[in-house]
């Protein structure tokens, strides 16, 4: 394969792997105008749909989780109707599709769209068939996350929904919101229900919280996965020579190949960084933990699976070959079935990268 950088042509081609987006994250500006006017919501900052992403985009990036948090009351708030959900998660889909995302496990909490009095089951159902219908006829995959918020108390409750829902398109569990504050075994019951049922789940751990959060979401509730986790760098000390030493817990992730489901663009928003070039994601690949590239939001961070591609390789001259190290980590840490996520491997994504590789 290439050592050269790919062009910009060579990584929007590239096949894709998403694990870490949230759909009331990711809406179209166009839409959010227009489902506002068809629902009533009347507390938008404006209803251009060029100053409403710009304006997304400066109230994301305030170096804050928690202020990040707060643009989601827009998004959210146009997501109320059966129909709004349907056409956002329709529209998530076609996105994604046509930035060459082959595979995508998208999140949300369900417990955030029943305030005009859908159920929780009513609202999987128009979100699971937008995803259907969005993705129908590409080559897309995409599943379902659904997630509690931390600093609420229906975590048992979405824990139990989501594995009623596991034939019908969802793949697993989570928990996000504010994490300070808010530790994830608080919600051991969600959790522990979940194994029970041999199902899966991630945990946002990591990202505005340090290693007790990541500790407390493996340790003690079992996470397969790490959403964020960048802040495990805080157990990595880098010597005088340049050699990394690495405490217990980052020696546990990275033996045990726990999933990180990194975002870079987004930990710059929120503040867990200064610049792209200081963020940890080289440093954890260098140092071989099981790293995955991912959006988090993409309206907020104005990011996609090819911007943030082309970023690492702007950043850190990362060649086709590692956005294929990637993109195969992340199909190895999906929640897919194994044969599954297999056949995309080798008949999808390493395919595809080598044709990217030898195309003049």
């Amino acid at each position: 394969m290439q050592a050269s950088l790919p062009t910009p042509d060579q990584i929007a081609a590239a096949p894709k792997v998403l694990l870490h987006d949230h759909l009331d994250g990711g809406l179209r500006p166009e839409t959010v105008i227009e489902l506002a006017g068809e629902t009533g919501y009347a507390d938008l900052p404006t209803t251009d749909p060029v100053e409403l992403a710009a304006w997304m985009r400066r109230g994301a990036d305030r170096k804050d989780l928690v202020l990040y948090l707060e643009t989601f009351a827009h998004t959210v708030g146009v997501m109320q109707t059966p129909d709004a959900l349907h056409r956002v998660a329709r529209e998530c889909a076609e996105d994604l599709a046509a930035d060459g995302v082959v595979y995508a496990e998208i999140r949300f909490a369900p417990e955030l769209h029943t305030e005009q009095g859908l159920s929780m089951d009513d609202v999987l159902e128009a979100v699971t068939s937008g995803f259907a219908d969005g993705s129908a006829g590409t080559p897309l995959t995409i599943r379902t996350l659904c997630s509690a918020m931390r600093h609420l108390n229906k975590s048992l409750e979405v824990s139990q929904l989501a594995v009623r829902w596991r034939d019908r398109g969802v793949v697993g569990f989570d928990i996000a919101g504010p994490e300070k504050g808010f530790p994830p075994d608080d919600h051991m019951l969600a959790f522990q229900y979940a194994q029970r049922e041999n199902f899966h789940f991630t945990i946002h751990a990591g990202e505005a919280y340090g290693p007790p959060s990541i500790w407390k979401a493996l340790q003690w509730c079992s996470a397969e996965r790490l959403g964020h986790g960048v802040r495990i760098v805080d157990d990595i000390t880098i010597d005088e020579d340049g050699t990394a030493t690495m405490g217990l817990l980052a020696h546990y992730i990275r033996d045990r190949r726990i999933p990180l489901e990194v975002c870079p663009s987004s930990n710059l928003h929120t503040g867990v960084v200064d610049t792209l070039a200081d963020h940890p994601i080289k440093l954890f690949k260098d140092l071989q933990f099981r790293v995955t590239l991912n959006t988090d939001n993409r309206l907020m961070s104005d990011v996609s699976m090819t911007s943030e591609m082309q970023n690492m390789v702007d950043t850190f001259g990362w060649d086709l070959l590692d956005l294929r190290w990637l993109t195969v980590n992340a199909m190895k840490s999906a929640f897919l079935p194994f044969d599954e996520r297999l056949a995309l491997i080798n008949e999808v994504i390493k395919p595809r990268y080598a044709e990217l590789a030898t195309a003049t």
